[in-house]
């Protein structure tokens, strides 16, 4: 068996989703001069007229280590694999780079559906930000929303269809877009219609369809939120993280270097939601203990235009933690009078070079929090002492967790 596709000579041919797709006369010479050939179900019923009188198919489908393997097994090592669009948007054309990286391929690309979409609506998509829920979660939207792209085109699935999109939207209060929906693009039942976000959340949709979002006007872009927006706890009006705090522990987190973050004890969820504002690429969790905290973060986050944060409720002694990514920096914004078991706890996960960071009044506090670091080896990055109008002053504590040798 070769290795990793070494000696296989793929033909990776674009189609349509037309049904007379036009064939060059190279592409033709392509397919009669092959005897093995691969692609999806659907694919076989659109080129099958095409393909000499006996040939191999190896379909596409199931898990595509078990496909490249079939490749390998090629007499001749020469396949031609049909593929929908441009197999290296989003396509298969990069699963056989990740799979078969020595393996020769020679594209014949045709138009992906976003690029169909925007030729039919006349759409300059010169910046358009492509993105793909196909199979993936919301991250991608979330984070293209919060970054405030003025014409997003999206990939779909059932899961994540137009309909979908446009409720998130709304849900997040992003009501400065329109919807663009391509349907079976160059197919006998081609529908391209543009819906305002409350329409498209009604509407269904054929399977086979993207969108694009074009923005109709900008909302403003705060990076940081007054503490009269955030909704508290009952009663407790004062239990957030003021809003100048805010702004000097964020640079503190250093999170243009991180990929995760962990806001433990988020109560409120405001150092969250503006980590997450500020850098919307960042994977951010919340946890917090208290049960009813979690329509609070939930009812800001949606207040404060934040999709994305994952809200985790209960006692951080007692989660899984190996169930959540491995963060980069670390806010320590509550800790139940454990706060050296809490670190410890946190320096299991916590990256090499990561960062801690805890904002504490109270001097006990503040020496565990030095002296704990220490004891781990972190560097103390800066320990400085802040007040603000009559409120108590506050030690903002940053430290790093060196390399361990």
């Amino acid at each position: 068996m070769s290795k990793k596709g070494e000696n296989i000579s793929i033909t990776l041919i674009g189609l349509s989703n037309a049904e007379n797709q036009e064939w060059p006369d190279d592409i033709k010479r392509v397919i009669t001069s092959h005897s093995t050939f691969s692609g999806g179900d659907r694919h076989l019923e659109r080129v099958q007229h095409m393909l000499p009188e006996k040939f191999e198919w190896i379909p596409i489908k199931g898990k595509m280590e078990l496909v490249t393997n079939a490749y390998h097994e090629v007499n001749n090592n020469k396949i031609v694999v049909f593929a929908s669009g441009d197999p290296f948007f989003f396509g298969f054309g990069n699963t056989l780079k990740r799979l078969l990286p020595n393996a020769t391929i020679k594209p014949y690309p045709y138009f992906n559906s976003l690029q169909r979409l925007a030729h039919k609506t006349q759409l300059n998509y010169s910046h358009l930000h492509t993105i793909s829920l196909h199979g993936r979660p919301w991250d991608e939207l979330d984070e293209a929303l919060i970054s405030d792209q003025a014409l997003i085109g999206i990939l779909t699935d059932q899961k994540h269809g137009p309909k979908e999109i446009a409720e998130r939207l709304l849900e997040y209060g992003y009501s400065n877009y329109e919807v663009i929906i391509g349907e079976e693009l160059d197919g006998e039942k081609e529908k391209v219609t543009a819906f305002n976000l409350q329409d498209a959340s009604n509407y269904d949709a054929l399977p086979l369809n993207c969108l694009i979002l074009r923005q109709v006007f900008q909302n403003d872009r705060p990076m940081s939120f007054p503490d009269r927006s955030y909704r508290t706890l009952k009663g407790r009006p004062n239990m957030i993280t003021k809003q100048f705090i805010r702004a000097i522990t964020l640079p503190g987190l250093q999170l243009h270097q991180a990929n995760c973050f962990w806001d433990i004890g988020a109560c409120t969820g405001s150092i969250a939601i503006e980590a997450k504002r500020n850098f919307p690429r960042v994977k951010t969790y919340a946890f917090e203990k208290r049960e009813e905290c979690r329509a609070i973060i939930a009812d800001n986050m949606r207040s404060h235009q934040t999709p994305g944060i994952i809200p985790v409720i209960g006692d951080f002694f007692d989660q899984n933690l190996t169930t959540y990514d491995s963060p980069q920096a670390v806010f320590i914004g509550g800790h139940g009078g454990r706060l050296r078991e809490l670190i410890e706890k946190i320096n299991n996960y916590l990256d090499e070079r990561g960062i801690l960071v805890m904002n504490t009044v109270l001097e006990s506090s503040y020496i565990d929090f030095i002296a704990c670091t220490k004891e781990l080896n972190y560097d103390l990055i800066s320990a400085d002492k802040v007040s603000i109008n009559e409120h108590n002053p506050i030690n903002v504590l940053v430290a790093q967790k060196t390399i361990q040798s």
